[in-house]
């Protein structure tokens, strides 16, 4: 994240490491679904009407960059409140993005994305994944990462952490437990350890009996 920082995929990297959301949500995330809640409301409001000076923000994981713009199941459309570190990334960089359209001027086409190309259009995978690439590379972790390993990266961290993984599933958008299993086995803390971790904290360190 922190060779990130340079980027014009800084905001992306970290709203996708720090939220898990699949790259095409990513990519198809408009401004009116980055939300503040509003304290005397009670509700969200998107960020285009309240602005960034609130406490708490959220994003609705409701579209993909996919046929027919919907996410990958019924499941995967949810709410999920943003970290402050992903917040303070949108908050700088709707202020860039701001920059980029008075550039852009005429040619600017405003899809209202968060994501986008210095004229408001769509970003493309290959282009996402080459950029990403690119920030890899400068962090001298290599070339072979893609977009996607954000979101790998998400359940690791979050299972290390002890998230339990009906916790996990419901944050990615997975219909279930098995399938987050399933997919990010490599991912997830083997809770076939946690019998024995446990028992050696009740009765002490396994070499003292």
């Amino acid at each position: 994240m922190k060779t990130a920082q340079s980027s014009e995929l800084h905001a992306y990297v970290v709203v996708s490491l720090t939220t898990g959301i699949r790259t095409e949500e990513a990519r198809a995330l408009r401004w009116d679904h980055v939300v503040a809640w509003i304290p005397n409301l009670k509700q969200w409001r998107p960020v285009t009407e309240m602005g960034f000076k609130h406490k708490k923000f959220a994003i609705y994981v409701w579209r993909a960059d996919r046929e027919g713009g919907d996410t990958k199941t019924r499941k995967s459309r949810r709410t999920l409140e943003l970290p402050k570190l992903a917040a303070q990334a949108l908050r700088q960089h709707h202020v860039r993005q701001a920059t980029q359209k008075l550039k852009a001027g005429e040619a600017w086409q405003d899809h209202n994305l968060v994501f986008c190309t210095n004229v408001g259009t769509q970003l493309d995978a290959s282009n996402v994944r080459r950029a990403f690439r690119k920030i890899t590379k400068e962090a001298g972790i290599g070339t072979a990462w893609s977009p996607r390993e954000l979101r790998h990266s998400f359940v690791s961290i979050t299972s290390d952490q002890g998230v339990p993984i009906v916790t996990i599933a419901d944050l990615v958008g997975h219909a279930g437990t098995s399938v987050t299993e399933a997919v990010y086995r490599h991912q997830l803390r083997p809770v076939i350890t946690k019998g024995a971790q446990t028992m050696n904290t009740i009765f002490g360190d396994s070499r003292h009996g």
